[in-house]
C-alpha cells in the first residue's frame, strides 16, 4: 500500500476513494484533508467514473480531526491554520461528496467519529462491517458539530435523535445504527469489500444520469416547499427523458434486452 494519506483509483466506473492513514485511525490532518478535496474534486467531475466509494484503511474509517496536529497548533499559536480549516477543507469536501451528480456509498470498516462520520453522512448508502460505529465526538473537545452534520443527522433520524447523539456522543454498534436508519445495511467485516463492490459495479452500470437527477431532486426537496419541489421534479424529468439513455433504455424493454447505459 503507498504511503499516500489518500489513494484514489478507477476501475470499471467505480472511483474508489481510500483514507490511507491506519497508524493515525485515519485522522485528518492537513495533508490528508488537502488530498481527499482533491480526490473528491476528481472524483465529481471525471466522467469515467460513474459512482464514487469512500472507504479507509485498518481499524477505522475515519475519526475526524487529527486531534495530535491540532494540539501542536493550539500550542504553535497558529491559529489561522486552526480556524480556516472548515472554510478551506471540510466545507468543500463535503459538498463535493453531497453534489456531485453520481452516486456516493460509504464503506465503514470500522469507527466513523466526528468529521468521519459527518462524511458517511453525507453520501446516499453507507455499507457497515459489523465491526464498525458512528460517534458524534464533537462535544468531547467541547467543540460543535461541523462538515454537515447538523444538515444531514437530522434528515436520517429526525432533530430530536440528532440532537440527543450530538449532545451524548458514544460509539453506536453498526447493528444499532442500523436499526437507526444511519446504515444501510450491515456485513460481515470479511464480506465488506465485495459487498460494496457488488453495489459500486451496479451502480456504475445503471443509468447514471437518472441517479444524478434523482439525487438532485431529492436534495432539492430537502430544503424546498412542495410547488418548487414538483417543478424541479418537473425539470428532471423532462431532462432526463430528453437523455438518449432513456431511449436506450425505452428500445431495450421492447426488445426484451438489457439496456447498455451510457448517461448521456
Amino acid at each position: 500500500m503507498t504511503d499516500l494519506p489518500v489513494t484514489y483509483e478507477i476501475s470499471d466506473g467505480v472511483g474508489t476513494i481510500t483514507l490511507n492513514r491506519p497508524e493515525g485511525m485515519n485522522g485528518l490532518n492537513l495533508a490528508t484533508k488537502e488530498a481527499l478535496l482533491e480526490a473528491v474534486t476528481a472524483a465529481a467531475t471525471d466522467d469515467a467514473v460513474r459512482c464514487v466509494v469512500l472507504t479507509g484503511t485498518g481499524r477505522a474509517f475515519c475519526v475526524g480531526q487529527d486531534l495530535k496536529e491540532h494540539v501542536e497548533l493550539l500550542n504553535s499559536g497558529s491559529t489561522e491554520a486552526l480556524f480556516t480549516t472548515v472554510e478551506k477543507h471540510y466545507n468543500p469536501i463535503v459538498t463535493a461528496i453531497a453534489e456531485m451528480p453520481k452516486p456516493v456509498i460509504a464503506a465503514l470498516n470500522g469507527v466513523a467519529a466526528g468529521a468521519g462520520a459527518s462524511l458517511a453522512f453525507a453520501c446516499d448508502l453507507r455499507i457497515m462491517a459489523a465491526s464498525a460505529g458512528f460517534n458524534l465526538a464533537f462535544p468531547g473537545v467541547a467543540l460543535s458539530c461541523d462538515t454537515g452534520a447538523s444538515w444531514t443527522l437530522q434528515r436520517l433520524v429526525g432533530r430530536a435523535k440528532a440532537i440527543e447523539l450530538l449532545y451524548f456522543p458514544s460509539t453506536i454498534p453498526a447493528e444499532d445504527a442500523l436499526a437507526l436508519g444511519l446504515a444501510t445495511r450491515v456485513v460481515a467485516d470479511d464480506e465488506l469489500v465485495a459487498e460494496v463492490t457488488t453495489l459500486a459495479t451496479k451502480l456504475a452500470g445503471g443509468p447514471t444520469l437518472s441517479y444524478a437527477s434523482i439525487r438532485q431532486s431529492v436534495n432539492y426537496a430537502s430544503s424546498h416547499d412542495f410547488a418548487s419541489s414538483l417543478a424541479f421534479e418537473g425539470e428532471k424529468m423532462n431532462f432526463t427523458g430528453a437523455s438518449a439513455d432513456h431511449r436506450r433504455a425505452v428500445d431495450a424493454f421492447l426488445a426484451k434486452e438489457k439496456p447498455v447505459f451510457e448517461g448521456r
